[in-house]
């Protein structure tokens, strides 16, 4: 059974969790320390904390479980892939599927510990169905990717709602804070996506499967991943000016804006790792520089709204 499990996690990529959470608990933090039009703060709750890391969790469990099933003959068929554990026999299909029916019912029992907050419970649905949805996306476009980072983006809009849910359903402009740090979500995860998507492009074009790579090509798509990096640092520059706008302040200073810079550091690094004729140190610019960038804007966020 331990073994079992360990092939699972291994399959679903469990310790890429640490993408998208960090940006969920900054969102949350944010959400915690942003007063309302009021002057007033939402009162910090251990439940909350708990709610919010048993779905991210198990949410993102179920997407990754969900798309190893549902691209289990591709992934057969592709020499990079064609040794992961479903097509390989090391998990069966029947253990996959339970697996992935669990981790749906654990997310949408997991919301039910923000009530009385209403909103979490009702979005849980169309927030899991989203999330499923991308497994499908590249026999349909090219923007696969872009779904992806909505997905993501997910994650901190939702911590918001799950926290702020009763200010939301008086002023929905408070949400806006969320909104601009899930931009940059989106863009983070779309612009390294493309990357990874590189090391496809011959596959991609043979089984006609759709990705930014076969439609724009590698140098091409390396060039747009870029863009979606700077759009991403460009979100996180406007984020501490959003209450100009609508919603609500946040106090984010120097150590912020310093975080920020070693984002845009770590990002071009990320860059020079990969070339449209050298895509060995994928890998490295995928999971190494991501993972610092996550924690390091979560870590940074918080102190500086904390101090």
């Amino acid at each position: 059974m331990l073994k079992q499990i360990r092939h699972i996690l291994e399959m679903i990529r469990f310790s890429h969790t640490v993408f998208a959470l960090p940006f969920a608990f900054l969102a949350a933090v944010m959400a915690w320390t942003a007063r309302d039009s009021n002057g007033n703060l939402v009162e910090f709750r251990w439940l909350h904390i708990i709610g919010i890391t048993v779905c991210m969790v198990a949410a993102r469990s179920a997407a990754m479980a969900f798309n190893r099933i549902v691209d289990r003959e591709i992934d057969a068929e592709n020499p990079r892939t064609n040794k992961r554990h479903l097509p390989a026999g090391v998990i069966s299909l029947k253990s996959i599927t339970w697996f992935t029916l669990g981790s749906s019912l654990s997310f949408v029992a997991g919301t039910l510990l923000f009530l009385p907050n209403p909103l979490p419970i009702w979005l849980s649905l169309p927030v899991l169905g989203f999330l499923l949805a991308y497994s499908y996306t590249k026999r349909f476009t090219s923007l696969a990717h872009f779904w992806l980072g909505a997905a993501l983006m997910l994650a901190p809009i939702s911590a918001w709602i799950a926290i702020r849910g009763t200010i939301l359903l008086s002023d929905s402009t408070d949400i806006m804070p969320a909104v601009i740090l899930g931009v940059s979500v989106l863009l983070w995860v779309a612009g390294f996506d493309i990357i990874y998507a590189c090391q496809d492009f011959e596959f991609d074009q043979r089984a006609k499967l759709k990705s930014i790579p076969t439609r724009l090509g590698v140098v091409g798509s390396l060039r747009l991943a870029a863009v979606c990096h700077l759009g991403m640092i460009v979100a996180l520059v406007a984020l501490p000016f959003a209450h100009r706008l609508y919603g609500p302040q946040l106090d984010l200073g120097i150590i912020y804006w310093c975080g920020i810079f070693i984002v845009a550091v770590l990002l071009v690094y990320e860059h020079s790792l990969v070339r449209a004729d050298d895509l060995t140190r994928v890998n490295m610019a995928f999971f190494n520089v991501n993972a610092i960038v996550s924690i390091g804007l979560f870590v940074v966020g918080t102190i500086d709204l904390l101090i």
